[in-house]
Formats: structure tokens, C-alpha cells, sequence
């Protein structure tokens, strides 16, 4: 038995086959504006912790998700928050 070719597919819609492609590389990453970006005081004795678990989280997630190290890690999330725009501190 022979294998029979596979078809060749022609693209008749350039504008929508561009859209497509874009479409492919866009990343969406939606931040909460009501979520506790720092964390609250504790009457515990020692140092009190800076960022919330939820904001930790978001940080290790990109971070796992990428696979970047640290140092990128919290550059990366400086810059997405930059273009989100709340005035949180990384």
C-alpha cells in the first residue's frame, strides 16, 4: 500500500490568517484592584511581613510559569504592574 500525499492548504484569507498569527503570541493577565497587595500588621513580636500571600503567589507563578529566576522574576512583575497601573511596590 502506498502512502497518499498529504493536501497542501491554501491560505485565501490573508487578513484573517495575520490576526490569527498575532492572536497566537498575546498574553492576558488579569489583576484584581481590590486584591491586598501589602500585607496587614499582625500583633505578633518580630518583623512584620511586607506583601501578602495572594501577592507572593502571583510572583511565584510567573515565575514558575516562565521559568525565570528570581531577579526576572520581580522585574517582570514591576513591569506588568507599570502597565496596569496601580502604584504597588514589588
Amino acid at each position: 500500500m502506498t502512502k497518499s500525499e498529504a493536501g497542501r492548504y491554501r491560505t485565501t484569507n490573508w487578513k484573517s490568517y495575520n490576526a490569527a498569527l498575532k492572536q497566537r503570541g498575546s498574553l492576558l493577565i488579569w489583576l484584581d484592584k481590590d486584591m491586598a497587595w501589602l500585607a496587614t500588621r499582625a500583633g505578633r513580636p518580630g518583623r512584620p511581613p511586607v506583601f501578602s500571600d495572594a501577592a507572593i503567589q502571583f510572583c511565584l507563578m510567573l515565575k514558575v510559569l516562565f521559568g525565570l529566576p528570581l531577579r526576572q522574576s520581580t522585574g517582570m512583575v514591576a513591569s506588568i504592574l507599570e502597565m496596569a497601573g496601580p502604584d504597588w511596590p514589588v
